[in-house]
């Protein structure tokens, strides 16, 4: 019985020993130091959940976007003829020449359950013949119901018996740098490709391409994609395909898309009123890259500068001022130009919005109501005409005609500027779009006469060769 006791108290002694030498010489102390430190306190952790498939691409699920979507996208065909010669007879003596048909292909979206398509402008440019062909091979003749050059919209329709799966627009304001997004198109005259990436940039402007504004993404984009569509992971209508940048015509990592708000503000004035009904700010600016905007610090500006106001406009109205830097649109905060006119293109003339200004220093919130546009410079002579108002109406005494505010250099010595173009060729005009529409008409190589009328109620009339 004493050896067990004593064998007993051995071991507790030994396993006392062995723990305090642990403590004492292995284990390294864990301090929690609290401060009575009265500032911000820092912590180098992160909250972010951790799943047990990994993070990014592996976590997003394409299938159920990419199902609900090509069965709404389909393959556009623009026949056209062009006529020349066949032979090298018909080449030398110019004899015959028959016409040949040209095949143009892209890509449309179904975007009503009757059959209306939206697709590109240049898609279906100087089009004899169109044929849409569904993702189940089924073939229809499509009418084209109208266009937006300047926007590169047009749309469609074909007639079917059952009614057409289609996709509804999302708000492509809601779009996210860095969300993820699918691109849905025919190319290479491939049925329905689904091709994924990223919204890579918002408000994108192509330069010289068009007064536009765009979503860029990477998801690949090639040849025949064109006018089709860029969703995102619900399956929503974000935008619509339109341009790469690439010096081969193929895709190199960058794409551009219409943005969907601008699109389906597009087609729902072809179908309500025949044209888009364009709604103008009536401000002017310049590009920051330029060596004026860099002289003055513009380029610099986090905003949109304001050059200068044109009459009879909006912002003429709402008394905006050269020098005014306009920072927000409604809810659209504003970094750029291409910010403001993505979303003015999306108002009509008559709608109010709120802009959002920085006159010298102090913020001001101003309503703006949006007119049609008063200004434009016409085809082939590059005059700049406006409508008249009332005062000019009374001033020049008459009711029609557009007045003259600017003259290119090679028409400055004939005494233009200010004066009431009332006649082309002897046909009248009464606004500017009866202006755009008879310059357009005239050729560069044969005579063209303007009557114009003066304050003093003189009429000259000059003729041009």
């Amino acid at each position: 019985m004493k050896k067990i006791t004593t064998l007993l108290l051995v071991s507790i002694f030994g396993g006392a020993i062995t723990l305090g030498s642990y403590k004492l010489f292995i284990e390294k102390p864990n301090y929690a130091v609290v401060t009575e430190d009265a500032g911000h306190g820092y912590f180098n952790t992160s909250y972010s959940p951790t799943s047990a498939k990994g993070s990014g691409i592996n976590e997003v699920d394409f299938t159920i976007a990419a199902q609900n979507t090509v069965n709404s996208v389909v393959h556009v065909k623009n026949v056209t003829m062009s006529s020349g010669p066949t032979t090298i007879m018909e080449f030398l003596y110019g004899s015959g020449g028959s016409q040949r048909p040209q095949v143009g292909t892209g890509s449309g979206v179904i975007i009503s359950p009757d059959g209306y398509i939206v697709t590109n402008n240049h898609v279906i440019a100087n089009a004899n013949q169109l044929q849409v062909t569904l993702n189940n091979n089924k073939t229809y003749t499509a009418e084209l119901v109208g266009t937006d050059p300047n926007s590169d919209i047009a749309l469609l329709k074909i007639e079917a018996k059952d009614k057409l799966p289609y996709l509804a627009f999302g708000d492509s304001n809601n779009a996210k740098i860095g969300e993820w997004v699918l691109a849905v198109g025919n190319p290479f005259n491939l049925t329905s490709t689904v091709t994924a990436g990223i919204v890579s940039a918002k408000a994108r402007d192509l330069g010289g391409m068009t007064n536009q504004s765009f979503i860029q993404t990477d998801a690949a984009v090639n040849p025949g994609n064109s006018g089709g569509a860029l969703v995102n992971t619900n399956g929503d209508l974000i935008g619509i395909n339109t341009a790469i940048t690439s010096q081969t015509g193929s895709y190199v990592g960058y794409s551009f898309a219409v943005p969907s708000n601008i699109a389906k503000k597009v087609v729902e004035d072809i179908m309500e009123y025949g044209n888009v009904q364009k709604g103008i700010l009536g401000i002017n600016t310049v590009r920051s890259s330029t060596p004026y905007a860099i002289e003055n610090g513009i380029n610099e500006v986090d905003g949109v500068y304001i050059t200068s106001v044109e009459e009879d406009s909006g912002a003429f109205d709402a008394k905006l001022q050269e020098g005014d830097i306009l920072k927000k649109v409604d809810d659209i905060v504003v970094h750029k130009f291409p910010d403001l006119v993505g979303y003015i293109s999306t108002k009509r003339p008559g709608d109010e919005i709120k802009v959002t200004i920085d006159r010298a220093g102090k913020m001001m919130e101003v309503p703006v109501i949006l007119k049609e546009r008063q200004t434009l410079v016409v085809p082939v002579m590059g005059l700049e005409v406006k409508n008249l108002n009332k005062e000019d109406q009374k001033k020049f005494k008459t009711k029609n005609g557009v007045k003259i505010v600017g003259v290119p250099e090679s028409f400055r010595g004939y005494g233009l500027e200010g004066k009431v173009l009332l006649s082309v060729d002897n046909k009248e005009i009464n606004d500017i779009s009866d202006a755009k529409n008879l310059f357009g008409n005239i050729s560069k190589y044969g005579k063209t006469s303007i009557t114009m009328i003066n304050e003093k109620g003189e009429r000259e009339r000059i003729i041009f060769q």
